[in-house]
């Protein structure tokens, strides 16, 4: 497949630094990721740490004001720490914008009893322990799906393989989306092939692999990436907003998610973190803002999805009888 074609764009600084006699090197076609979203679009926007009912609204009214994309948001809580009325309420307010609502699923080994975690080998890390978690997963996704979630976040491989056999057998709505979550990302172009064939229709990467490592990735596989701009502290915290229309030229069909660094930990959220939640949600949507400035003064800002875009188009899957 031949490389999607895509505006002319310039590298931040390019202009003067070349009147010094310090060009940048021009970019490598052969690195350009030859694929994109099923709408053609190469790349979309993610609000994460969305928390609950009143975050999302926060989300949407800040969107309006700065005038920013909002494709997907995400809640890292969990659905087991919302009410029905609460998930409800985010399921409306998210259909009413066709934006695509994705909640994470059950306990994770990170919450769990078991001390590992607190080791420096970390243990399991957020896997969902034994058969209990992984019922406790399941549970959650029944519960989301049936009050209308079309987006599941997971953090374990078992997690993700069972509800995509789920939704394959008609036990889960055949159009539920399965994103992998940030903490336990694939880091090789192998492990990301593994992640799309167990299910995967949207796979966090750490955020910080290089644009090398997204053109590997790319090599093998055409599942969206989700990539954060800004990673929160406990994922590293890196800045990159000048690498942006590089991540997406190497990383599309690319989620850019708008987290935010030197910020509270908000997970599991709660009334008693209310405000904390509600001023890091519009800085993240400012953020977001930023970024979306930043692609335009570089020639950057076009091929991005229609709004209300979200399926993922084919994928690889490994059969359901292994």
């Amino acid at each position: 497949m031949s490389p999607v074609p895509h505006p002319p764009q310039r590298p931040p600084g390019s202009r003067i630094l070349a009147s010094l006699g310090l060009p940048a090197p021009e970019p490598i076609a052969a690195d350009a990721s030859p694929h994109s979203f099923p709408d053609g679009g190469r790349w979309r926007t993610e609000i994460p740490s969305v928390e609950g009912p009143e975050a999302l609204d926060t989300v949407l009214r800040e969107a309006d004001r700065l005038s920013v994309p909002v494709h997907r948001v995400s809640q890292g809580s969990g659905v087991w720490m919302l009410t029905d009325a609460e998930i409800t309420e985010m399921v409306r307010a998210a259909a009413e914008r066709s934006v695509e609502l994705c909640l994470f699923t059950g306990p994770r080994g990170t919450w769990d009893t078991g001390a590992s975690t607190r080791t420096e080998s970390r243990g399991g890390g957020p896997r969902a322990r034994g058969h209990g978690a992984v019922v406790g997963c399941v549970e959650d996704a029944v519960r989301a799906t049936s009050l209308g979630v079309t987006c599941l976040l997971v953090a374990d491989e078992g997690v993700l393989w069972t509800l995509h056999r789920a939704r394959t057998a008609g036990l889960l709505p055949p159009d539920t989306t399965l994103k992998v979550s940030a903490l336990i990302g694939p880091v090789n172009p192998a492990a990301y092939a593994v992640h799309e064939r167990l299910g995967a229709d949207s796979i966090n990467v750490p955020s910080d692999l290089t644009p090398d490592h997204l053109t590997e990735i790319r090599r093998v596989s055409r599942a969206p990436m989700d990539l954060y701009v800004e990673a929160p502290d406990e994922l590293g915290g890196y800045v990159r907003m000048y690498e942006t229309a590089e991540l997406i030229r190497r990383g599309a069909p690319l989620y850019l998610k708008f987290g935010l660094a030197n910020a509270p930990a908000l997970y599991p959220s709660g009334a008693h973190l209310r405000e904390t939640v509600l001023s890091t949600a519009r800085e993240r949507v400012r953020r977001g803002r930023l970024v979306l400035d930043l692609l335009a003064r570089l020639g950057a800002g076009d091929a991005m999805s229609p709004p209300g875009s979200r399926l993922p188009g084919p994928l690889c899957r490994f059969p359901d009888d292994i």
